[in-house]
């Protein structure tokens, strides 16, 4: 072997030797990166996650509570506020405004939702039905918002269109702030409102509620799943609604028909969606055999009246301490609100439960959360009462924006939907201010369409109602009544000289075009 031949067997030997060290090298490095990179993203070890929990079960039948667990307690709904969203949609649909086969257009605002979504783009349609699917099935937050935005203009406005609703069925605990539940502080509920709402769904609209039964649909090709898997595993569950976001937990709201049996229950809290299926099936089984098998409870509504009201020559000897039933009508009406100024006494003649009438409800506070105190049940009466309370001081280290902790100036927030009594904060000493320019002298039956701050707002509504009850309307005498309140001055818009069938005709009439309307005999 020559001199040359021994350098280069040497030489590929070190070259061998020095490629393995590279190799291996790059292996040990690749191999720390990817540890380093599963370390980086690796969830949360499932025990260090504790949402609080909630949970209700509510005998449909009779609506006794057979389970309750910080039922009143105040949580967020994340999907569960699509529930709501699709109440005031199955509304439109029932009064015919709206139909199944009705195409919703998204906007850049729908579209640029987080998921789950659909993966509308602007300028996209979409059917009315299959929305709904997409809202029960695929919980789709860009479709939720297509649904506000298409009802309501915007989804601010939507919101408090939801939240007004939510009072008027006394939902006490519940302030909406968007359409699809996406993580928002001051969007807050409780398990006792949520099963509410569940039970009013099936109450009001039986023939929607069956879509709360959907497991998947098509679009575009594709199947698209659901996230409830009670439906189909646990005999007679047909609805309806799950949710999750990280500051609630799995949360559900299942209603369970069986043999004549009604449960409706809602949890809160779970830290899977396995987790709280499991409990809801324990809480099933666990009330299913004292459930009543006899429907006795009335459906769960909206509450509305037809009232025959007095009004008072003088100011009424004050009460002290008052009743419910003492409390004639709310002692300083929100502007747009067809309350009356506290009337001196009030026999219902009537009560029914009716079509809704969203523009009959107080603007609830912007900024407000849900202010009842804890004992506060919703409850519906057949005489048009507004219960006061006072709410006592929050604590001394309670700040806005804590959830679970009142403000530290509390808001009054008042229902303004006659039929309906639910506990309202307000302030002890609010002074009823009497009527100048009372219309006592007329006779007869009357009807108020709002009261607002400026006269010509008055007027407006005035010639609004007129023309879409133009029948019951075009021989009565329009006018306005101005109330004084210390500095405050409001409006009243009302028609009078009106017999009982036209002004009952009248109310129904303007009810169905959203103008709110209030019945009194003089």
């Amino acid at each position: 072997m020559t001199r040359r031949d021994s350098n280069r067997q040497r030489l590929m030997r070190w070259s061998s030797l020095g490629l393995a060290v590279i190799v291996a090298v790059a292996a040990i490095s690749d191999s720390a990166d990817a540890r380093s990179r599963k370390a980086r993203h690796k969830p949360a070890a499932a025990s260090t996650y504790s949402p609080p929990t909630a949970s209700i079960v509510v005998d449909g039948n009779t609506g006794t509570v057979l389970h309750a667990s910080n039922a009143d307690a105040i949580r967020h709904p994340a999907s569960l506020t699509k529930m709501m969203t699709l109440y005031l949609l199955f509304e439109r649909l029932e009064s015919g405004k709206v139909k199944l086969t009705s195409d919703m257009p998204a906007s850049a605002h729908a579209a640029a939702q987080a998921p789950s979504k659909m993966g509308l783009k602007p300028g996209n349609t979409i059917k009315v039905e299959t929305a709904i699917k997409a809202l029960v099935v695929k919980s789709a937050n860009d479709v939720a918002v297509v649904i506000a935005e298409y009802l309501g203009g915007d989804e601010p406005s939507f919101a408090r269109m939801m939240t007004a609703k939510a009072r008027a069925l006394g939902m006490t605990h519940t302030t909406y702030r968007n359409a699809s539940g996406l993580p928002d502080d001051d969007q807050v509920t409780t398990a006792r409102d949520q099963a509410l709402l569940g039970r009013a769904l099936q109450d009001r609209f039986p023939n929607y509620f069956r879509y709360f039964n959907t497991r998947s649909f098509a679009y575009e090709g594709r199947t698209i799943g659901g996230h409830n898997r009670l439906l189909g595993s646990v005999d007679g569950v047909d609805g309806i609604k799950t949710g999750y976001i990280r500051a609630s937990g799995f949360n559900i709201v299942t209603s369970v028909n069986r043999n004549n049996r009604h449960l409706v229950a809602a949890v809160f809290g779970g830290r899977t969606a396995r987790a709280r299926d499991a409990l809801v099936r324990g809480l099933i089984d666990k009330t299913y055999n004292v459930a009543a098998a006899k429907r006795t409870a009335p459906p769960v509504a909206e509450g509305t009246a037809v009232a025959e009201i007095k009004m008072p020559a003088k100011p009424p000897t004050p009460v002290a301490d008052p009743r419910p039933e003492d409390v004639a009508a709310n002692d300083n009406p929100d502007v747009g609100s067809t309350e009356p100024i506290k009337p001196n006494a009030v026999k219902t003649v009537l009560v029914r439960s009716g079509k809704t009438q969203m523009a009959a409800l107080s603007e609830l506070p912007p900024a407000g959360r849900a202010l009842m105190p804890p004992h506060a049940k919703p409850t519906t009466v057949s005489t048009i009462a507004t219960v006061k309370s006072d709410l006592p001081p929050p604590p001394a280290d309670a700040g806005p924006g804590i959830l679970g902790t009142l403000p530290a100036k509390p808001v009054p927030q008042r229902v303004a939907s006659v039929g309906v009594s639910v506990p309202v904060p307000a302030p002890a000493s609010a002074p009823v201010q009497e009527a100048m320019g009372s219309a006592k002298s007329r006779s007869g039956w009357m009807i108020q369409v709002g009261a607002f701050p400026e006269e010509t707002a008055a007027k407006e509504r005035l010639e609004a109602a007129q023309t879409k009850a133009k029948a019951q309307l075009g021989q009565a005498e329009p006018f306005t009544e101005k109330v004084a309140k210390g500095e405050r001055a409001l409006f009243r818009a009302r028609f009078a000289g009106l017999d009982k069938s036209q002004a009952e005709a009248a109310c129904k009439n303007l009810k169905r075009s959203e103008i709110p309307c209030l019945l009194m005999k003089n």
